[in-house]
């Protein structure tokens, strides 16, 4: 009797192990990273980057006296460039499903960013349209800061993640080279 439960509790660990061996060499050899995906995101880094010089240069306008025109287009420019990364996420988005595990959760960490500088630039916008001349205030100073905040912030999350990317494939490529197992 206790034979014949060693034989089916030995029978029944085999069985697990298979069921098992399919998960565990998925954790193991996970999704590749989409090269389209990579290529997005080295865009989305370009636009991130002017972005956060656009900010810049318009927070410096508090500073000055310039007229509010010269603001509304600094603003407007600013808007086209997020929307220009908004296409660019969108993009991202759709091609997710095939992108690799670290790769979705980059587009999960960026899009809330986009979004909160696009709600910022609208914010922006209404203020300047509202209010042309109250652009030396405390109020608007803190609008521009806000926005240069979150495209300094957005900038280096996407430029982090795109440094992250190079060096994975980096390391990946040594690995083969090298006839590592597991890379």
């Amino acid at each position: 009797m206790k034979k014949v439960q060693y034989v089916c509790g030995l029978a029944l660990l085999v069985a697990a192990s298979l069921t098992l061996l399919p998960v565990l060499e998925a954790a193991d050899n996970p999704a590749p990273d989409s090269p389209e995906v990579s290529e997005l995101l080295s865009q989305a880094k370009s636009h991130a980057n002017q972005l956060r010089n656009d900010a810049d240069t318009m927070k410096s306008f508090s500073a000055g006296k310039l007229s509010w025109q010269s603001h509304a287009e600094r603003i407007r420019m600013i808007k086209d460039h997020t929307n220009d990364l908004g296409k660019v996420l969108q993009e991202m988005s759709d091609k997710r499903q095939s992108a690799s595990p670290w790769q979705q959760a980059a587009i999960d960490r960026i899009t809330p960013l986009a979004r909160e500088l696009a709600a910022n630039i609208e914010t922006t916008i209404e203020h300047i349209n509202n209010n042309r001349d109250q652009l030396h205030t405390p109020r608007y100073r803190e609008y521009l800061s806000a926005n240069f905040e979150v495209t300094s912030s957005l900038a280096k999350l996407i430029n982090d993640l795109v440094e992250y990317g190079q060096n994975k494939a980096k390391y990946e490529s040594l690995g083969k080279a090298l006839e590592v197992p597991g890379m």
